[in-house]
Order: C-alpha cells, then structure tokens, then sequence
C-alpha cells in the first residue's frame, strides 16, 4: 500500500546570492552562496505514487495543472523515479504560501517540499545532504531551503559536491526581515532566462563571481559575531551588485519598480536618521528590510507612509524540512 507524505519546507532569502550557473542541467551555480530560511513563507506538498494512474496529477494551490504547466514538477519526478526505481505515476499536492514568481523564493520552497515528499513516497531515506542535492535539481535555491536559519550552499564542481548545510540554526540573536509585497504577479524575464543572459552577455560577470566569494567569507565571520549591521551591509552590497548585472546584460533588464525605489529610499532615509535596517531584493521587485525586531515598530510606520500595512510582513529565521506520513 502506497502511503502519502507531506513535507513543508520554507522559502529562504540570500544575503550573498547565486547568479548564473556553471552547469544547468545539474543547476550547479558558479558561486556559492548564503541565505535564511523564513518562518512566514512556506510550501506544503504532498506525494503518493499509485499504481492505478496513467499520468502524474499535479494540483497546485487547489487547482489541476496541465502536463504542460506541471512539466518542472513532472521532470523532478521523473528523476526521483529514476533514483528509487519507483515506477508509478503520482497525486501531487501542494499549496503555496508564497506569492508565486514575485521575487520571494517560491521554487525553493516548492522544490525543497517535492524533494523532501517525492524521495520518501518513492521509498528513499536521503540524509538532509542528498535531499539537499536533490532540491539543487529543481530549483538552485531549493538546496538551501533543506535547512533553517543561516545556510551556505557550496558551489561544488559535480552532483556530489554542490549542496548546502546549516551555518547557524537555530538563530539565537535578534535578526528579521519585513517583506515589502509590491508586486504578487508574474515577473517580466524569468530567473533562468536572466541568470543566463547575464552569465552569456554582460562584461562584468567574471568581477560578479569573484567579489561573491569574497562576500562569502565575510559574512560566514558576520554571522558568527551576531553583527546585524555587518550581516545588512554585505547582504546589501551583494544585491544590489546582482541587479547591477542585469543592467549591464544584452539587452538589459531589471526587476525593479517605482514601488521597489521607494522602499529602497525609505530604508536609506530610516539609516540616515539612525535605525539600522538595509535592504536585500531577489529577482523580483520586492523588497526585504534586514533588522532587529526592536526597530519594527519605527520601521513600519514609516513605510506605512507609501504602503499599505497589509504590504509589510514580517518574517523572522525559519525552521528547516518537516515531514508527515499518512
């Protein structure tokens, strides 16, 4: 009898991001990278393989998806039937507590959940390591979201070697983030597109790899020493050298908005008048404000100012993979 599990993973947002792969196909990327996982979004899948079905089943967030809108989901099945020998078809399940393709990591919370439910329905016990490795095959930053709190993902240079671990979970100091929600809709040039045209076209991608690395040591030694504004001013810097690199690609793109530009202005405006908060963005236009929950109150009030109360959410470090058998 074949049972249903469930997991729950949630998202993560990278403090020294990866931009560009070095192999798609096993989604290596070319720099490693570090990230925190995030209590209020996450994503909840669930996964039985059964032998009466011709075709997977996938419902995403209460609605049945075409073969051709599942088709990420349907190839990470297919992998994970090839890695267990599972043969069956499968009921996939999983709801998104996540604005979708808005720049909050929705595919690393989604892959991360598959990769958890998908192996153990298939019958595999993976360590935390290799379900790390296979989120990596879904979605790059899925490797990460395995874990709670601070994570560095090792670049690697093969299968084996490109996977993340925990830095510091749980997280013991006063670090959170506010999530500016501008935009819940589809963004203009996917993250893969983006990654690649940058990779492929912009002159300043090999200083991108190496000032990356670089970030990577220093904010290892920033967490360590709980400094909040250390951990701001790299996670700040890093994102904004990221987005530099789209502009910089053929043709050029970016992910902001005015919306996206007044919050930066705000954060900015908030420093200049004492209160330590930065800000860090994905590929998307939101924005997330690093700081101390001693400064959320001051904060708020004054994005309240251009944003909507419901706009501004306030996540703080998250916990790493559960899973449920039923």
């Amino acid at each position: 009898m074949s049972k249903t599990i469930t997991a729950k993973a949630h998202t993560n947002i990278a403090l020294v991001k990866y931009w560009g792969k070095k192999d798609p196909q096993l989604m290596l990327p070319q720099n490693g990278s570090i990230s925190l996982t995030l209590d209020h979004f996450y994503t909840e899948t669930s996964v039985k393989f059964e032998p009466t079905l011709t075709h997977d089943q996938v419902t995403f967030n209460g609605q049945r998806l075409t073969s051709t809108k599942a088709q990420r989901i349907i190839t990470f099945l297919d992998l994970i039937r090839q890695k267990s020998g599972e043969t069956n078809r499968a009921i996939v399940e999983t709801r998104n507590h996540v604005p979708t393709s808005a720049g909050l990591a929705s595919s690393a919370s989604g892959f991360a959940a598959l990769a958890a439910a998908g192996s153990r329905a298939a019958g595999l016990e993976l360590s935390r390591s290799e379900l790390s490795r296979l989120a990596r095959r879904g979605s790059g930053s899925a490797t990460r979201s395995i874990f709670g709190g601070f994570v560095e993902w090792h670049a690697g240079h093969d299968d084996a070697s490109s996977f993340a671990e925990p830095l510091q979970d749980p997280v013991d100091w006063d670090i959170q983030m506010i999530a500016v929600v501008l935009q819940a809709s589809k963004k203009p040039v996917s993250s893969t597109v983006g990654m690649q045209r940058v990779v492929e076209t912009s002159p300043y991608y090999p200083a991108w790899v190496d000032t990356a690395n670089q970030d990577l040591g220093a904010m290892r030694q920033a967490i360590a020493n709980k400094d909040l504004t250390q951990v701001g001013t790299l996670a700040e810097t890093n994102a904004m050298r990221m987005h530099a690199l789209n502009l910089s690609a053929k043709p050029a793109f970016n992910y902001f908005t005015a919306d996206t530009l007044t919050a930066i202005n705000a954060v900015q405006n908030l420093r200049a008048h004492g209160i330590n908060c930065y800000y860090t963005l994905d590929a998307g236009p939101n924005v997330k404000i690093i700081c101390a929950s001693t400064d959320t109150a001051v904060i708020t009030t004054a994005l309240q100012q251009y944003f909507a109360a419901d706009q501004l959410i306030i996540a703080k470090p998250g916990p790493g993979i559960s899973i449920t058998e039923a």
